[in-house]
């Protein structure tokens, strides 16, 4: 069994000390020993009181999901079984909250009499981001104990709260700088003096002993407050909508706390919980939801790269660029608390620059989320110049200018020169070849590619780009500062587009071809949408700018393809997108909601008819199967050519940088789901009108003859060619 529980007695108290490294989850060994070790505690008259703790940096991280969808072991007591024993304890408890108490942690926190937190400590049920509802009595207990409306937040947001936080909200009665385990033992102590003091005066009056130990789930009064009032319900629907839209889970969430409020008893509510709790385990959110929550974790693992490997010290961070893709980095910097130094060589654009990062910090503070010392603190770690020289001592440059591939060669060629030998020399771009980039230093081993996503310090993704010669220590670095930076980092083989927008390309070029078929943008975006999409592609090419790929195209003097008409068409008539008010939608003043343009009809009828396109009706149905059947065949190239570790990163990458539905676990994830052999079927019959473009990844026909799912991509000697950038798929397309 894994986990364990230790047991030591200390100035009269059983110390309960959960040891399952390195998170304490509430695994089978676990729940074993918390309940041997409550009954011998309990059968010793000499214990006067239970402290519960975890062992390492953590309280208890929740319940074991490697777990979930094992057959139950009938001698093994699950977890609310522990609980029940905690609750009815004889003698006190505290739960002493050393590090994080999360999920099942909290639950079984909120089971304890008394609770006492490191002032590092947080707490929270972020069950929901798992596609689950708190199982263990937590939509019962915390709005208990701190109201239903700020409990619903805190699941349906699934935040960490902090100690001082959680003190404030009820849900901890006294926090510590010092020793945890001492100041549970000293508050119960003084919880035990009070208590016989009472005892003492009550028996005096003839009451009937003993009083009963505090327990949350005796708490009715927040609820009684609000019974018969759908205020709380309703708000809790709207955002739910607003920030979990197209999940299930948050509904049920709901539905629980529903139940606390208006049922007659505790045990009525719990029983609530639990059909609503399976309900949330057998539906297919919960395994899509949970598949990123591990690939998350594997994104990190280099398959080739030795554990081991040592991580390079990063004290300082350089940025060359202080637009806005370099301020958004240099702020992921400091807020980090690394130090940070831009540099640009005009100096008008670095003061605007430099402007553009304190607006964004003061607009924090006006919102509430950081405070003017946490400011000060952050801008102070900032430093700005004109001067290669200035950053001659940092760890890692990053290089943040436009994307031109000569542009670029000439700063790796100054920085090389200027920077330490030892710095790391990375380049944020979005396609462009890291090779050429390595070749024109003569420390191509310190070259590698970050993809920052815009704005960059707020979006999670990070693509890692390894060129041939990137060291072992450098990509294991750049994943460890990616961490840092509270980053999904994902490595990607030096490929055009990477993994995010060389899979976008096929995508929208399917939306370009349904609007050259007869669908039109506010459809396509829409079915998209329903489908889970964040945004639809018109809409995102109208916040991006039609102007950019127009303008390339211009230069390049060679032919559009044909998918580009439409969007050419329209930039000759000033029609850029949100930045004119006008593109495939029209804009109102200072507002980024579409309303169709009906005036665009006739332009789209007339590009489809120069270009043989008889336009005709198109379902939602087949707008989406087009769309991300796009994304999954590249997504299976990508993965038969090495480009990607494994299908799980690429719907990491769709997740954090593209707006892909979580609850459908990524697009590699969704055609697992959905059947390999249905998706092969449907790329046949696309293939049927369109087989130039619907060539059909050779890997999903190997793997139907095997085990018939995306996983592991193959090794180097299993790949049939050594990559070089111009040998994919859609190279000619970067």
């Amino acid at each position: 069994m894994k986990g364990q529980c230790l047991y030591s007695v200390k100035d009269g108290f059983a110390i309960l000390e959960v040891d399952n490294p390195p998170v304490n989850p509430l695994s089978e060994g676990v729940r074993v020993g918390i309940v041997d070790c409550l009954e011998k505690a309990q059968a010793d008259s000499n214990i006067h009181g239970i402290i519960l703790t975890g062992k390492g940096r953590s309280f208890i991280a929740g319940a074991d999901i490697s777990e979930f969808g094992k057959p139950p072991n009938e001698e093994i007591p699950t977890i609310h079984a522990v609980l029940e024993k905690l609750e009815s304890s004889e003698k006190p408890v505290v739960a002493a909250i050393n590090g994080s108490a999360l999920g099942g942690g909290l639950e079984t926190a909120l089971c304890c009499n008394y609770r006492v937190s490191s002032s590092k400590g947080f707490v929270g049920l972020p069950e929901v981001n798992l596609g689950l509802l708190p199982g263990a009595g937590g939509t019962q207990r915390l709005p208990r104990i701190i109201g239903p409306s700020e409990a619903l937040k805190m699941m349906l947001t699934g935040k960490h709260v902090p100690a001082k936080k959680a003190e404030e909200m009820g849900i901890i009665d006294k926090i510590t700088d010092a020793d945890v385990i001492e100041e549970s033992i000293e508050f119960l102590h003084d919880a035990i003096v009070i208590d016989e003091a009472i005892k003492l005066s009550h028996d005096e009056k003839n009451d009937p002993l003993p009083l009963p130990l505090p327990k949350v789930r005796d708490l009715n009064s927040k609820l009684n407050d609000v019974r018969g009032d759908e205020k709380v319900i309703v708000e809790a629907r709207a955002l739910a909508a607003k920030i979990r839209k197209g999940q299930f889970a948050p509904n049920k969430i709901i539905q629980c706390v529903d139940a606390a409020i208006n049922s007659d008893s505790f045990d009525e509510g719990m029983q609530k919980e639990q059909e609503f709790f399976i309900e949330c385990l057998l539906n297919p959110q919960r395994e899509a939801m949970i598949h990123i929550f591990f690939s998350e974790r594997a994104a990190s693992k280099i398959q080739d790269v030795p554990k081991e490997t040592e991580i390079m010290p990063i004290n300082k961070a350089a940025i060359i660029g202080s637009g806005t893709m370099g301020g958004g980095i240099a702020m992921c910097f400091a807020n980090a608390g690394i130090p940070v130094h831009i540099i640009d060589q005009d100096e008008n654009n670095l003061e605007r620059g430099v402007a553009v990062i304190k607006g964004n910090y003061d607009f924090m503070m006006s919102k509430g989320r950081i405070d003017e010392n946490q400011k000060d603190a952050v801008m102070g770690l900032i430093t700005s110049g004109l001067e290669y020289d200035e950053i001659a001592d940092a760890d890692i440059v990053i290089e943040a200018v436009y994307e031109n591939l000569d542009l670029k060669k000439e700063i790796f060629k100054k920085l090389d020169e200027v920077v330490k030998k030892d710095a790391i020399l990375a380049s944020n771009t979005s396609g462009l070849d890291i090779d050429a980039l390595a070749q024109v230093t003569n420390r191509p081993e310190m070259v590698v590619g970050t993809h920052f996503f815009s704005p960059a310090n707020i979006m999670r993704l990070l693509e890692v780009v390894r060129a041939e010669k990137t060291s072992d220590q450098v990509l294991a670095t750049i994943m460890s500062v990616g961490k840092k930076l509270k980053k999904a980092p994902v490595v990607s083989l030096n490929a055009p587009g990477f993994i995010g927008n060389r899979m976008l390309f096929g995508y929208t070029t399917q939306a370009n071809k349904l609007l050259l078929e007869g669908a039109l943008p506010h459809q396509i975006d829409s079915a998209l949408e329903n489908f889970g999409m964040s945004m639809g592609p018109f809409r995102m090419m109208d916040l991006v700018g039609l102007d950019l790929g127009w303008r390339a195209r211009k230069l390049s003097k060679t032919n559009p393809p044909v998918t580009a008409l439409i969007n050419d068409a329209l930039c000759e008539q000033d029609r850029f997108g949100q930045k004119t008010n006008k593109g495939f939608y029209n804009y109102k003043e200072g507002s980024r909601a579409p309303h169709p343009a009906p005036e665009n009809e006739k332009l789209y009828e007339k590009v489809s008819e120069d270009n043989g396109y008889k336009r005709r009706e198109i379902s939602d149905t087949e707008i989406v199967d087009r769309c991300i059947l796009a994304l999954v065949n590249e997504g299976a190239k990508i993965l038969q050519e090495g480009v990607s570790q494994r299908s799980g990163d690429m719907d990491v990458v769709y997740i954090n940088g593209y707006g892909f539905p979580i609850w459908r676990g990524g697009p590699m994830q969704y055609a697992n789901m959905e059947g390999l052999e249905k998706i092969s079927n449907k790329i046949d019959e696309f293939a049927k009108n369109d087989p130039d473009f619907w060539s059909k990844a050779e890997i999903i026909e190997q793997l139907l003859k095997e085990n018939g799912r995306f996983g592991e991509a193959p090794t180097k000697e299993e790949r049939k060619e050594k990559l070089s950038f111009n040998q994919t798929s859609v190279a000619k397309n970067f």
